[in-house]
């Protein structure tokens, strides 16, 4: 019996992983979010069991879903600025990485920017994810020596740039992805600057 639990446990996982990845494309509809149990299981092709055996409810489902794609977003700027030698090099590559998970993605950006400002059962989530993305927009501060005025300047790039990648999301924000991030760049330049 116990050469079985292995095995048993790598299908639980795999089923848990499905119903994030299909989670995602319903927290993220273009047209808002559309998370039920019953979508879930249809789209995954598993029978409500199995999704109760990963998520006692549809609101925890949402919340694992939520913080599935914070820790991606997360994990894709840290993986994209790792062993970049400059400032300049490390705000390049990050932010390449975001604009690419955003519009490459849309549906794990309006997971990330839209998602907690429609879905309930986010609540307060958004709130709490930010502090993580500021201190990675922090640290690229570093002509800007006063601690307090540092953490001013980040947390309004973060949110000049939240608004901005909703927009892109919901359409009101059109240009070419090059000027996008030249636009974000020089954001991040004129807030660094002492």
């Amino acid at each position: 019996m116990n050469t079985r639990r292995p095995d048993l446990d790598q299908r639980r996982l795999h089923r848990r992983t499905r119903l994030l990845e299909v989670g995602v494309a319903l927290l993220g509809a273009a047209d808002g979010p559309a998370v039920s149990v019953r979508a879930a299981c249809r789209a995954t092709g598993l029978t409500e069991r199995y999704f109760y055996e990963s998520f006692p409810d549809r609101d925890e489902y949402v919340r694992a879903v939520y913080a599935e794609v914070g820790e991606q977003a997360r994990a894709t700027l840290v993986a994209a600025v790792t062993g970049a030698s400059t400032p300049a090099e490390t705000a390049q590559l990050a932010v390449g990485a975001f604009v690419a998970l955003v519009l490459d993605h849309p549906e794990v950006g309006r997971v990330l920017l839209l998602a907690p400002l429609r879905e309930p059962a986010l609540g307060g989530r958004g709130l709490a994810l930010a502090p993580s993305f500021v201190a990675l927009v922090q640290d690229q501060l570093g002509g800007v020596s006063d601690p307090d005025e540092r953490a001013l300047r980040a947390i309004g790039l973060v949110g000049a740039l939240t608004s901005l990648f909703i927009g892109c999301l919901d359409g009101t924000v059109t240009v070419p992805r090059e000027r996008l991030i030249r636009h974000c760049l020089g954001l991040l330049d004129r807030a660094s600057k002492p």
